[in-house]
């Protein structure tokens, strides 16, 4: 049996008849990242084999996105600061996916504490894209979806602040769920921008999306967030028909910016779920527009408050030129802190400092609960409302680099999902004439992963 383009599936079926064993999968992944990994520095750690626990997964090689805690393993975040940060305790969904057996391969690059939409912001160099060693993989969990794309794991964990699963998935050409706020365990990631982040999984197929979110989610007493609701077995209503389901799609969605290869693949996938019986309906989502500037107010505000506990006192880097508490704070920050971190911080700083509180963080959070109410009516009429994942394919390396700007707008599919704290999948749905993938993204209303799943699955089918 060939080890190539495994999936979970395929992983466990070769397992079980005793083809190959699970040291074996094992090392001939850690040779293909060896072999692979100086082109596309999807791995910034790579772990030794662990003999893993009896589970439901046993045996099954994941990579990690680096903001995620494993229990004695370095944890950069990305970042200088915590360059030789070593996790003291394991992230949650961890614990659970070693309690079924999961064998980890190692720590996936990612843009610095998870702010960016390329990797390129990473103090470790950025991730190429595996289609084109000269583009962006997306951000923020690059390494991770690059790792899926190139083959170099079965699957991988990663984070959605803003579209950071679902956007490098697209732009990799891969599966990438971004969960409910409150379905998955935020104990153990680094946090950055508490109200809008979830951890969630990339795949190389909807099925093994499902399996994966199935064993990571369900409430947890370390994180209050988290939601007393039981978790539904995803993988089992999969091919379920989706015939007789109402797809919303925004007129919003196909302004101008909007890449012509994308918006042309993303409707052709509409076409097939409509061949498979779904009722389009053109709808609106009035405050999509807004989205972007609510978010990017909101986004930096929490990202100071949680980056004031990068002291370099109680870890990670410390100055050592410092000559008393004042000069080891500004200083530990000024060498630890790449660009785009500082320029966050300043930001949500100045958006939470008296006198501009009420103009800036207020209104915004005042935004967002439109932008909600939005979701909240559509989804009165609709199953799942469906788009692009973002206006173009992956772009040069450095293109975009010196203007912030226009690398927010490439998050402005994804943030409003964020913001409404609803679950939303990118499912590979074509490549456009350079032969880059683009993502279609499926998004399903609070706690809604399996009917996502359900559209995803049947779509899957119809795309291959």
């Amino acid at each position: 049996m060939s080890l190539e383009n495994l999936t979970i599936q395929t992983t466990l079926n070769g397992l079980k008849s005793k083809e190959f064993s699970g040291e074996e999968l094992f090392n001939y992944y850690q040779k293909k990242i060896t072999e692979k990994n100086g082109d596309l520095n999807a791995f910034l750690t790579e772990f030794d084999y662990e003999t893993p626990l009896k589970g439901n997964l046993s045996g099954i090689p994941c990579a990690v996105k680096d903001n995620i805690l494993i229990e004695g393993q370095r944890a950069t975040g990305g970042s200088k600061i915590l360059t030789n940060y070593i996790a003291s305790y394991n992230a949650t969904v961890i614990q659970k996916l070693k309690s079924q057996g999961v064998s980890f391969l190692g720590k996936t690059n990612c843009d610095e504490f998870a702010m960016g939409s390329s990797t390129e912001n990473s103090a470790f160099g950025p991730t190429k894209n595996p289609h084109d060693l000269t583009r962006i993989p997306g951000g923020t969990s690059g390494g991770s979806a690059a790792a899926v794309a190139a083959d170099l794991c079965v699957f991988a964990l990663g984070s959605d602040t803003g579209g950071s699963i679902r956007q490098p998935a697209a732009m990799c050409g891969v599966v990438g769920i971004k969960p409910t706020y409150g379905r998955v365990s935020r104990h153990g990631l680094m946090a950055a921008a508490s109200s809008l982040e979830q951890i969630g999984a990339l795949a190389k197929n909807v099925y093994d999306t499902a399996l994966v979110l199935e064993t990571i989610a369900g409430q947890d007493r370390f994180d209050s967030t988290t939601v007393p609701k039981e978790v539904p077995e995803y993988t089992k209503d999969l091919d379920k028909s989706i015939k007789g389901k109402t797809i919303g799609v925004p007129k919003e969605f196909f302004n101008k910016g909007l890449g012509k290869e994308v918006e042309e693949k993303v409707r052709k996938s509409m076409d097939l779920l409509s061949n498979l019986g779904c009722e389009i309906k053109e709808i609106s989502l009035p405050n999509f527009e807004y989205g972007l500037a609510a978010y990017y107010i909101i986004n930096p505000s929490e990202i100071s408050a949680n980056m004031s506990r990068y002291d370099g006192v109680r870890y990670g880097h410390s100055s050592k030129t410092a000559q008393n508490l004042f000069d080891a704070y500004s200083e530990s920050r000024a060498e630890g802190f790449g660009p785009e971190v500082k320029r966050r911080i300043m930001l949500g700083t100045y958006a939470l400092s008296a006198g501009y509180y009420d103009a800036y963080y207020l209104k915004a959070q005042k935004v967002r609960a439109l932008i909600k109410k939005d979701f909240d009516q559509a989804f009165e009429k609709v199953d799942a409302i469906v788009g692009p994942v973002a206006p173009t394919t992956a772009f040069k390396i450095g293109e975009k680099a010196s203007d912030p700007l226009a690398l927010y707008l490439e998050d402005i599919y994804t943030v409003p999902v964020n913001l409404a704290g609803i679950p939303a999948l990118s499912l590979p749905c074509g490549k456009d004439s350079k032969g880059l993938p683009i993502g279609f993204q499926i998004i399903g209303n609070m706690f809604e992963e399996g009917k996502i799943f359900n559209i995803a699955y049947n779509l899957e089918k119809e795309l291959l």
